[in-house]
């Protein structure tokens, strides 16, 4: 009988002592919880120190910390790049450390195309913001809406000459952009505002100093102008300054300017209820943080866009005295 007993003592000490035969263990490797994976992002933006892409830069580490404060499983990689050759390098350099992601703001589109598909092969979730490449093969895009802008603008225009006027426009530099965001604009004009008309609408090809040259040419041809619609920061800026330097003693029937953009110190004209500067239509730089956003929720849907939701448009906002304190952010560059 001892004989019998002693191998099954045995056998039962050994699996007491064994971490794989108590299933009621923690410290065994098979039965314990997997620590949670740690998403790599990287953010592949331009580099600027100035400007909207200055405000991409700026609200890029903004979300950064921000999104590794509320989700400790993640951290986003952000490099920035002086030309689309360097982007390129950079991404590669991402790649290398491992990354899950890509957010990318390409600088050249056709230039980034290779390095992108590269990634897409090592099974890099990518989001494409702002710039679309040349052959959709992302898994999500983000951008501003362009129609969505110029109605808005509309909007903004009818609201601040109470449906009434001649106006002139400032317009951006030609572009499918710039002629998607003018055919917008003009429909709703029509459509909701069929006061307020049109006398003239032209280019500064983003330049402040061609803006106020334009300005100064639109007040000397018709000084009578109402409103005016300048499309971006510097055109707006332009249009001020023709209008501030219009000769005393004539008169300035302008009621009101409308900005497109939404630089933080033409927030704050609004803000300060600038007797010029009436509103503000953003185009917010804050599309990179909506891209980084949408890498975080793709990776942990399985590398599926949540809900479906391949395309993201981030909606332009009319900003007025009454909500400019959502829109103004001194510290940004932008």
């Amino acid at each position: 009988m001892k004989s019998f007993l002693l191998p099954l003592l045995l056998a039962a000490a050994f699996c007491l002592f064994s971490s794989g035969c108590d299933p009621s263990s923690g410290s065994s490797g098979n039965n314990a919880p997997s620590a949670p994976r740690r998403w790599k992002i990287g953010v592949s933006i331009p580099a600027s120190l100035q400007g909207w892409s200055g405000g991409v830069v700026w609200h890029a580490y903004n979300a950064k910390e921000e999104m590794e404060k509320t989700d400790t499983n993640v951290n986003f990689m952000i490099s920035t790049s002086s030309d689309a050759q360097d982007q390129a390098a950079r991404i590669e350099n991402l790649m290398v450390r491992g990354i899950d992601a890509l957010v990318v703001m390409p600088q050249d589109p056709e230039s980034l195309m290779t390095v992108c598909q590269q990634a897409k092969k090592k099974g890099v979730y990518l989001v494409v913001v702002s710039a679309p490449l040349p052959k959709e093969i992302q898994d999500v895009s983000v951008n501003g809406d362009n129609a969505g802008f110029g109605s808005a603008a509309a909007d903004a225009m009818g609201r601040a000459l109470e449906g009434k006027g001649s106006i002139v426009v400032v317009e951006s530099a030609p572009s499918p952009a710039n002629t998607e965001r003018m055919d917008s604009f003009r429909r709703t004009l029509a459509a909701k505002y069929p006061g307020i008309r049109i006398l003239d609408s032209r280019s500064a090809s983003g330049s402040l100093e061609k803006a106020q040259s334009l300005m100064e040419e639109f007040l000397r041809k018709d000084p009578g102008i109402d409103g005016v619609w300048a499309c971006d920061d510097e055109a707006l800026l332009g249009a001020l300054q023709a209008c501030e330097n219009f000769p005393a003693g004539q008169l300035l029937k302008i009621k009101a300017l409308i900005g497109g953009g939404g630089a933080h110190r033409i927030i704050r004209k609004v803000m300060d209820s600038d007797p010029l500067v009436k509103a503000v239509v953003t185009w917010p730089p804050q599309v990179v943080r909506e891209g980084m956003k949408a890498a975080l929720d793709g990776l942990n849907n399985g590398k599926l866009p949540p809900g479906g939701r391949s395309r993201i448009k981030v909606p332009s906002r009319i900003v007025f005295s009454d909500n400019a304190k959502e829109f103004y952010f001194p510290d940004s560059v932008y």
